[in-house]
Parts: C-alpha cells; structure tokens; sequence
C-alpha cells in the first residue's frame, strides 16, 4: 500500500534511524537539521508477502470444493487482515488532525474509497451482472477495508486519550455482534475489527524486536504449521461466514455467549498467527521490499482481475479443479500481486490511489475570537 495512510498498505512505514534529539545514532548529520527518514525493510516485506496472501484468498474462494484450496483459504483468512490493521494502528500512533494528515486521509483513503466504489459497481454492470447503483454507504466487495479505515484513523485520537484501549475497544467488538447493525458502511467489519487497529496503536518498537530475535523464527514456522493444521481439521466443521468478521452472532446461528467465546478465540488465534508470520519475514532490503510500499494498488486492482476470470466462466474451468490447477493458481496470484505493485501499474494509476488535491483544500479555518 501507499506510503501514507490507504488500506493494506495505507502506512507511512518508516524508521527513525534518529536518537531522540533529532540527530542520526552515529552522528553523521549536520547538527540542527533532522536526517531523512528512511522506510523500515521489514514492514515493506511483511505487507508484500500479506498483500500475496490476500490475492492467493481471493483466488482459492473460487476453488473450495478441493480440499488443498479450502484449507489453505480457512487459514489465510483467519490472520491476513488482522495483519495490516495492526500493522496499519501501529503506523497510526501519531496520527493527529494537524499537518495535513486528514488531508490525506481524505487524499488517500476517501477518494480511493469512491473512486473504487464507482469502479467495481460499473464494472459489474458492463459485464451484466447488477444494475448500476452506486452506494457510498454501502461498500462494495474490496472497498470495505477503505471505509473501515477512514474511521478508524479519524478515531485515534480518541484511543491515545483511553486508560485502557485495547480492553474496550475488545468490549465493543464483542457488544456489536450480539445484536444486527445492518450493512451501512459493513459496520460489523468496522467495529468488530476494531481491537486489531487499537492493538497496533498500542505497540511499540520493542514488542517488533522481539519476533525479530533468532528464536522466534523457528517457534513462529511451527506455530504457522500448526495453525495450517487446525484450519484443515475445522474446515468442515464451522461455518466460513466466522472469517469475514462480518455477520451477527444470530446470523451464524449461534447465541451471544457462544458467540463471544468463539469471537475471542478467533481474536487469540489471530493475534498468535499475526506474530508467528511476522516472526518470518526478511528483516533486510530484497528486490520485492519496495513493491511493499504500494500494496493498496494490488489489494484495490486485483479484484478486477478475479472478477474477470467469473464473468467470462474460467473459475468454472475443470482443470482448476484439481491439485495441479490449485498450485497454478496460486502461482498465478503471485505473480498478479506482484506485478499490481509494481513501478508501471503505480505510475498508470496513482491519479486514483494518490491523488493531488491540493486545489480542494484551503488553509485551516478557525473561529474568530470573541471579544
């Protein structure tokens, strides 16, 4: 995703490389003057290779009667969002409404919000699927994620001011289930996800350098095993609508107790799964590490490629079907996430992802004193 704040990778991921005066740890800048700073490798890898997993997700829903495909969804479905929304609070921890930062929220998660929203309704329509209608209030399949954000980064403020955040934003969570709050702006998905959000705001550096010491590694490589494991055991025993994050307890047809322990298990498993993958990922610069910054252009641009592949009967393909199909996708997927973040595809679209708005702005306007 984008530098600054958007979805998956609306994150200005950076890293000081600065002591706490302003100057370089060694010294090498010019005294008074606060050095550049620079984009730490290991979240630009950790959002690459989560922005894959989403394409990979999107790619086997299609394919779930196979059993490879079905397991390998239940579990990459159960950490790949909560992992860019804590990545995504964590980069959002001096989030203010001063310097220009709501106006890139506006910029750059708003905009990109309907822009989408009218795009995908469109382009369903061309391919004579719906009736065009296009609702704000209503996300469409992707854009979900843009709304949620809009919200949640406006609420940080509040979430820094909290005694206990995490505690309550959790309460609220588990409250929102237990009663319908309709579809406007897929609220379920909005507050239900909400404690991911806080948490990352909640983080500190020194909590990432522990999944980065030696002895994480392994633990986190068995723990993910296992995690894969148990998504094969459960996956014909639960019901696929607990992953979405978006349907009330009564919907899945179970009470609110039984939801809530279900809800907090899922909270647990996510969160343990969320360390275990971080604990893996590269901590230095690699060919893909750049593409990290831009993974809000895969994650908004590929549903038009899977979408595609359903109007035009390609999922319906027999060969897909099989095991060797289910790895040709998935290959397929990695190479489309790869290619949607790439320098080409940044520079054709960013009119839509990042846009330059600054004639839509004027300077804070502020109320007159009274005298």
């Amino acid at each position: 995703m984008p530098p600054e704040p958007g979805a998956p990778d609306a994150v200005g991921t950076t890293v000081s490389g600065t002591t706490g005066s302003g100057t370089t740890a060694t010294g090498g800048a010019e005294q008074g003057k606060r050095p550049p700073r620079q984009r730490d490798p290991f979240f630009d890898n950790a959002k690459y290779f989560a922005i894959l997993l989403v394409v990979v997700g999107h790619s086997l829903a299609n394919l779930l009667n196979v059993p490879l495909a079905k397991g390998l969804y239940i579990f990459i479905y159960m950490f790949h969002m909560p992992l860019f929304i804590v990545i995504t609070g964590y980069f959002s921890r001096n989030w203010t409404f001063s310097g220009g930062k709501a106006r890139k929220v506006i910029t750059n998660v708003g905009v990109p919000y309907v822009v989408f929203e009218a795009a995908y309704s469109l382009y369903d329509w061309l391919a004579g699927r719906n009736e065009l209608e296009v609702s704000l209030l209503n996300p469409y399949y992707l854009t979900w994620f843009l709304a949620a954000l809009f919200m949640w980064r406006l609420s940080t403020p509040v979430w820094q001011q909290i005694r206990w955040p995490l505690a309550v934003a959790l309460v609220f969570s588990l409250l929102s289930y237990m009663s319908n709050l309709g579809g406007t702006f897929d609220i379920h998905r909005v507050i239900g996800l909400l404690p991911f959000y806080v948490l990352g705001l909640t983080l500190k550096p020194a909590h990432f350098e522990l999944l980065k010491k030696p002895i994480a590694r392994p633990i986190g490589a068995v723990v993910l095993a296992a995690g894969l494991g148990a998504s094969y055991l459960v996956m014909n025993h639960m019901s696929r609508n607990w992953i979405y994050w978006k349907h009330a307890n009564f919907q899945l047809g179970v009470g609110n107790f039984a939801g809530t322990v279900m809800r907090l298990a899922m909270f647990a498993s996510a969160i343990v799964l969320v360390a275990a993958f971080l604990s893996l990922i590269p901590r230095r610069r690699h060919w893909y590490t750049q593409l990290g910054a831009y993974t809000l252009y895969a994650y908004l641009l590929h549903g038009f490629v899977t979408r595609l592949l359903n109007f035009t009967g390609w999922w319906g393909a027999d060969w897909m079907h099989t095991l060797p199909g289910v790895f040709i996708v998935i290959g397929g997927a990695l190479v489309v996430g790869t290619f949607l973040c790439s320098k080409p595809v940044v520079r054709t679209m960013s009119w839509a992802l990042e846009p330059k708005m600054t004639w839509v702005f004027t300077p804070l306007r502020r109320p007159a004193r009274s005298r």
